[in-house]
C-alpha cells in the first residue's frame, strides 16, 4: 500500500484512493511458477494452489499457515489508528465519493498474497486455479463452503458480475487491469473461466484476474454500485461494519462466522474484535490525540514530531513503545509531480530548473533532522531495480529502438541524480544560476516586474497542499522559485477539495508517492501509461504520456525472467528520471511506529519483508492492557 514519508504527504486521505488502486494489482502484481504442479491429463495444464510469476512458491500445497504469523494468536481486543481526512462512502472501488480507511476488508477475492514473497498469490475463494503454460485462460475453482455476510454462497456467477461492474463502473485502475480480459463464464456454481487476449502480458492479466474483489450480484439487483454510500456492502470478507460516525470514524467488527477463518492463508491472522479508524484534518491534532490516547497505534512520518515529540509522559513511564523496524520494500516514489497536461511544462528545461532550487540538504537538517536520504530513483533502496551509474548494454538493447522518443542523456550521460545543494543556504547560488540559464534557454526571460515571463505569459506555479504541517516544506521551496522569478504559490485547500481536484487534474504540482512493487509489471500502465493520461480519478498524477515509457512498461509486464525484469525495470527508471516528471522528495527505509503497550505480534525486530501486518498479524495481549489499566494509562 501507499505510505507517506513525512508528516503531510499531500493527505493520506488522497493516498487512500491511490492504495486501494494499487492494492488491486499489487499482489498480483508478481508471482513464481507453481510449487508441486499437478499437470492435468492435457500434458500442458497447471492446477495448483497457487500461482507466480518466476521460480517456485515458497509454500507446498498442504502448508499449514504462513510462516511469519502465530497460528496460536489469541482473537479479541481492538485496533485503533488515525486516517487523514475524511469519507462519505464504504465503497472503496468507486470514483464517486471518498471511500473510508479498511473498506476493502468487506470483500474477499479470489487469491490473496501474503507478507513472505513479494510475487506470489495462494488461493482463497478459489481453493485452486487452473491454466495452460501459456496462460491464455484460467480457470478458478471455487469453493462450495464460501459465503457473504448474510449466508448466501458465493458462486461464480458473482464472479461473472464483479468483473463487469468493476470493469463498467469501477475505478479507472480495473479498467486499465482488465482490458486483456475477453471474456469471463460461469461453467457451474464453483468454476468460472476467463478468457485472456493474447496480445497482453498473460503472466500479470492472470494474477489482475485472480484479485478482483468478489460482490454480490443478488446486493445490486436494486442498488446503483457506482453510488456513494455509507451502507455497508455485501462482502465475504473477515470483518463487517460495526458503526460508523461519517467523515470522523469508522469501525469494522470481526465477523465470528467468517467462512475463511480457518484456512491456511488465514490462521494467524484477523485476530482483533474490532478495528477502528479515528479521522483528522490536521496532522498536529492527530499526534495531540494520540499523546491523550484517543487512538492506540501511530506511524509517524513527520521528522519533526519523531525527532522531537516522543518524549511524552506516557512514553517516559512505559506505557507507549516507541521504536523503529526495518522496512524490506522499495522506499517508492515520493517527490512533487508536475502536471503535465500544462503547456507550461512541456519544456523539460523548466522542469529540470524547477527542480534544481527544491533544496533537499538545507530541508534534512532544518526540518528534517538529519533523518532521510533524497530520493532519485523511482525505485529508490531497491538496488536491484534501480537504475545507476552510465547506461548498460542490456539497458541499452531494450532502449536503442525507442530513441526517438527519449532525450539523448539517456545514451551519454549517467542515470539523473539530483546535485546536492548547500545545507547552509537556502538560496543556493550555484543552482539557482543553473535554474536561471535553463529557464532563459526554454525562452522564460526575467521581466521588468522581476518575473519570468514568455510570448506575454508570465511564469506561475501553484503547489497543491491539503495539510497545514506541510507548509513548512513546502513555503521555503516557494521562497526559491520566486528567487528565480517565478510567480509561485502554496495553494493549501481542505482535504476534500484536494481529492476532488486530483481526480479532475485540477493543480500546477502536487506532492504523492507510491510504494512501488518488488515485481512491478502491468500495473505500471495506471501511474506512467499514455492511456491513463486523461481518465479522471486515474493515478498518473504527472500525465506522462510517452511512447518509450508505455513499451518499456509492457517488456516488464511480458518479462519471462527475473532477469530480463530486472533490466527492463532499470531501463524504465533511467528514462522516467531523465523526463524530469516530478522534484524527487526524501526517504527513509524504515518504519517509525508508536503504540500503546497492550499488543502481540509475532516478531521482534525482524518483521515480514513485506510488512509489518498490524492489522492483520498482531493481537490483543490482555494481560498487558491490564496492567495499564491498573496504572490508569488505557
Amino acid at each position: 500500500m501507499i505510505r507517506p514519508i513525512e508528516n503531510a504527504l499531500a493527505g493520506m486521505a488522497r493516498l487512500a484512493r491511490a492504495a486501494a488502486v494499487l492494492a488491486f494489482v499489487s499482489p498480483l502484481a508478481g508471482l513464481p511458477a507453481l510449487a508441486q504442479e499437478t499437470p492435468a491429463s492435457s500434458g500442458d495444464t497447471i492446477r495448483a494452489h497457487g500461482v507466480s510469476t518466476f521460480g517456485e512458491l515458497e509454500y507446498p500445497a498442504d502448508f499449514a499457515h504462513f510462516d511469519y504469523v502465530n497460528p496460536d494468536a489469541p482473537k479479541g481486543g481492538r485496533f485503533t489508528t488515525w486516517a487523514f481526512g475524511t469519507f462519505d462512502s464504504l465503497t472503496p472501488y468507486i470514483l464517486r465519493g471518498n471511500a473510508a480507511e479498511g473498506a476493502a476488508l468487506l470483500h474477499d477475492t479470489l487469491l490473496v498474497g501474503n507478507l513472505d514473497e513479494p510475487d506470489a498469490m495462494y488461493g482463497l475463494l478459489a481453493h485452486t486455479v487452473e491454466y495452460p503454460e501459456s496462460r491464455e485462460w484460467a480457470i478458478f475453482h471455487l469453493r462450495p463452503e464460501a459465503r457473504f455476510r448474510d449466508g448466501s454462497p458465493v458462486t461464480a456467477d458473482d464472479v461473472v458480475f464483479s468483473y463487469e461492474v468493476l470493469r463498467d463502473d469501477g475505478l479507472p485502475s480495473f479498467r486499465t487491469s482488465l482490458q486483456y480480459v475477453e471474456t469471463v463464464e460461469a461453467l457451474d456454481d464453483h468454476t468460472v473461466r476467463f478468457d485472456f487476449d493474447t496480445s497482453g502480458p498473460l503472466r500479470e492479466v492472470l494474477m489482475n484476474a485472480g484479485s478482483i474483489p468478489v460482490l454480490s450480484r443478488a446486493y445490486y439487483e436494486d442498488r446503483d454500485f457506482a453510488d456513494s454510500s455509507l451502507e455497508p456492502p455485501m462482502g465475504s470478507g473477515p470483518y463487517g461494519l460495526k458503526s460508523v460516525d461519517p467523515g470522523r470514524s469508522v469501525t469494522y467488527q470481526r465477523r465470528p462466522g467468517y467462512w475463511a477463518a480457518d484456512l491456511p492463508v488465514n490462521v494467524g491472522k484477523h485476530n482483533f474484535d474490532e478495528l477502528a479508524y479515528e479521522y483528522f484534518a490536521d496532522y498536529t491534532t492527530a499526534f495531540e490525540a494520540f499523546k491523550a490516547g484517543a487512538y492506540l497505534y501511530r506511524e509517524e512520518y513527520s521528522s519533526r514530531v519523531w525527532g522531537t515529540g516522543y518524549d511524552f509522559p506516557a512514553v517516559q513511564q512505559g506505557h507507549v513503545i516507541v521504536e523503529t523496524l526495518p522496512d524490506g520494500r522499495p522506499a517508492g516514489t515520493q517527490g512533487f509531480w508536475f502536471n503535465l497536461r500544462r503547456d507550461k511544462f512541456q519544456d523539460p528545461r523548466v522542469r529540470e530548473a524547477i527542480g534544481l532550487v527544491f533544496n533537499f540538504e538545507w530541508s534534512n537538517e532544518s526540518l528534517f533532522y538529519g533523518l532521510y536520504e533524497r530520493t532519485d530513483s523511482f525505485w529508490e533502496n531497491s538496488p536491484t531495480l534501480q537504475a545507476e551509474g552510465p547506461i548498460s548494454d542490456a539497458e541499452a538493447a531494450i532502449l536503442e529502438p525507442l530513441r526517438q522518443y527519449l532525450p539523448d542523456t539517456v545514451f551519454t550521460e549517467p542515470a539523473f541524480t539530483p546535485a546536492e545543494s548547500s545545507p547552509d543556504d537556502l538560496a543556493d547560488r550555484n543552482a539557482l544560476r543553473r535554474a536561471a540559464r535553463l529557464l532563459s534557454e526554454a525562452g522564460w526571460e526575467v521581466g521588468a516586474d522581476g518575473f519570468r515571463v514568455k510570448d506575454g505569459q508570465r511564469l506561475t506555479v501553484a503547489v497543491l497542499n491539503d495539510s497545514p504541517s506541510f507548509d513548512r516544506i513546502i513555503n521555503p521551496y516557494i521562497e526559491n522559485l520566486r528567487r528565480l522569478g517565478i510567480e509561485a504559490t502554496a495553494n493549501r485547500v481542505d482535504p476534500a477539495e484536494s481529492q476532488e481536484r486530483e481526480k479532475s487534474f485540477d493543480y500546477d504540482i502536487v506532492t504523492q508517492r507510491f510504494a512501488m512493487s518488488q515485481k512491478p509489471g502491468d500495473e505500471l500502465r495506471q501511474i506512467f501509461g499514455s492511456g491513463s493520461v486523461d481518465t479522471p480519478g486515474s493515478v498518473n498524477v504527472a500525465g506522462v504520456s510517452n511512447e518509450a515509457v508505455d513499451r518499456l512498461i509492457r517488456v516488464i509486464a511480458e518479462a519471462e525472467s527475473r532477469e530480463e525484469l530486472t533490466t527492463a525495470t532499470r531501463a524504465l527508471d533511467r528514462v522516467l528520471r531523465s523526463l524530469h516528471i516530478w522534484v524527487p522528495q526524501w526517504y527513509k527505509g524504515e518504519h517509525n511506529i508508536a503504540y500503546r503497550d497492550v499488543f502481540g505480534r509475532p516478531y521482534d525486530d525482524d518483521p515480514p519483508s513485506q510488512g509489518l501486518g498490524t492489522t492483520t498479524i498482531w493481537w490483543w495481549d490482555e494481560q498487558k492492557a491490564d496492567a495499564l489499566r491498573q496504572a490508569d494509562a488505557l
